[in-house]
């Protein structure tokens, strides 16, 4: 029996560790700092996110692995490769750009949002979130998803009084934890046939599963694959998304549509790509059907929003984020015919860094209509231009991204791309369902950016940007433009290195 006793590589667990202690230094400082002071506790867990993310910079030039079975030196628990890096970089940008939102956010509710608490809860799940790429059992995957999620779930009912966040932290809580249930029962069938909880030892002896044990070993691949279609909003696992984005605060609605995302397809690849390719025939049908299933309900569902229904922006938002994860599905289902899995994940770890800048960018700039519009209806964005010019453009451009028209070469990019995963790979069916989809699609975006740019009704208000906000646009607004100028380094960047 192969020895777990051996050294840890502290540089190689850095990042996610430095989030979590970060967390626990807000946790306890917020016990002793008066109310007047709390605002600290936000700069402290922003540059603690800031620092988590500059640990990756020392790890860019190789492979390292640690908690690793003596006997087995592939056997690991934690790897650092190229794409653990990635998705670690996608996921603390993200959450820093969230917690800069969360600055803006927790001034404006005047108290009514525990500062202390609401710092804590996210830097623990983004340090579950950093961590769940680097796993490398099924376990640690696991462990990784939970500690992503549960503190999300507080986050979306933190609002003190607030009936409908407290329902959307139900509804979100309820279906995950189902979803959970679900993926544990199908890790166990895994095990059972395996004999071992290890990505690489799976990929192995799972080749080899008796035959009377078929059966039970691909009901455990299916099973193990709904918790993580349930974090990237797959249908038929995306009901809890337009209410938990309503419900949350909207930085913690940015956060779940991309570090939430992140976190779920970084899961579904490692489990699928990494642990089961030779069980491609069982989740690759699988993975094509939700993704066609998924881009066609999420845009049919951003296509019946009502302009004037109180919160209709970010209900075509969450809608918009479950038809964006359909596009992110593609490739890897594709991944399960193609003679290049590798390329073809790197489609989709491409399209979630386009749409990680893009999508967190919408989100800066809802934040900012809210402060003077708080029901965000879609016809609150009329006339946008004529009250912040630069905020409107800034939109236009993130709206036009998304819908994969210029000048939002970063867009159109990763569609293409994505689009010849699925060709490459033989699936010209799926190919024709995204492209009918895009098409649809582009009706509400470009609706939304008309309206952007038509008179107002009234008087025009001047909207007073925060700094917080303003850094958060500016941000994914100069990461939007020159990924647009060179989208090539979109595709360079997120070259895997899984195999």
């Amino acid at each position: 029996m192969s020895s777990l006793v051996q050294s840890v590589d502290w540089l190689a667990i850095a990042p996610p560790t430095l989030a979590a202690v970060v967390g626990l230094v807000v946790l306890v400082a917020d016990l002793f700092i008066g109310e007047d002071k709390k605002a600290v506790l936000g700069w402290v867990s922003v540059a603690g996110l800031a620092a988590s993310a500059l640990m990756l910079l020392p790890l860019r030039d190789g492979d390292r692995a640690t908690f690793c079975l003596t006997g087995d030196a592939h056997a690991c628990s934690y790897t650092a490769d190229r794409f653990t890096l990635v998705i670690q970089f996608l996921v603390l940008g993200g959450a820093l750009l969230a917690a800069l939102l969360s600055v803006t956010a927790l001034k404006d509710a005047n108290k009514d949002l525990p500062e202390g608490e609401f710092w804590f809860l996210l830097l623990s799940s983004a340090a579950g979130a950093a961590l769940l790429p680097a796993s490398r059992d099924l376990a640690t995957l696991i462990v990784a998803l939970e500690v992503a999620s549960l503190p999300a779930f507080a986050l979306v009912g933190i609002k003190r009084g607030d009936k409908k966040s407290s329902e959307a932290a139900l509804k979100f809580f309820l279906s995950s934890v189902t979803a959970t249930a679900v993926s544990l029962m199908g890790v166990s069938f895994v095990y059972a046939t395996t004999g071992s909880l290890y990505l690489t030892q799976i990929a192995d002896k799972i080749q080899h599963v008796d035959g009377q044990f078929h059966t039970l070993a691909q009901t455990g691949v299916v099973l193990t694959l709904v918790g993580f279609a349930f974090k990237t909003a797959a249908v038929p696992f995306h009901f809890w998304v337009p209410d938990t984005y309503v419900g949350a605060p909207l930085p913690i609605a940015a956060y779940l549509s991309v570090v939430g995302k992140a976190v779920g397809f970084s899961g579904l690849i490692l489990v699928t790509v990494v642990a089961l390719p030779s069980y491609g025939d069982v989740w690759g049908p699988a993975l094509a059907a939700l993704a066609a299933f998924t881009m066609t309900v999420g845009n049919v569902g951003a296509l019946r929003q009502q302009a004037t229904r109180a919160y209709s922006a970010v209900r075509l938002l969450a809608w918009s984020s479950v038809g964006q994860a359909g596009y992110l599905l593609v490739p890897i289902a594709s991944a399960a015919y193609s003679k290049d899995a590798e390329k073809a994940i790197g489609s989709t770890v491409a399209y979630a860094l386009m749409y990680a800048v893009v999508n967190l960018g919408a989100f800066a700039v809802a934040a900012l209509v809210a402060r003077t519009s708080p029901l965000n209806r879609i016809s609150d964005y009329r006339g946008l231009y004529a009250r912040s010019p630069l905020s409107a453009l800034i939109l236009g451009f993130f709206l036009l991204c998304l819908a994969g028209l210029p000048p939002g070469i970063i867009g159109l990019f990763a569609k293409v791309t994505v689009f010849a995963a699925a060709v490459d790979a033989g699936l010209g069916w799926l190919a024709v369902v995204m492209a009918v989809n895009v098409v649809i699609a582009l009706f509400y975006y470009l609706q939304w950016t008309t309206l952007l740019f038509r008179a107002p009704e009234g008087e025009s208000e001047k909207h007073r940007v925060p700094a917080p906000l303003t850094a958060a646009i500016a941000l994914t607004a100069v990461l939007g433009i020159a990924l647009s100028g060179a989208p090539q380094l979109v595709l360079r960047f997120s070259a895997t290195g899984l195999f």
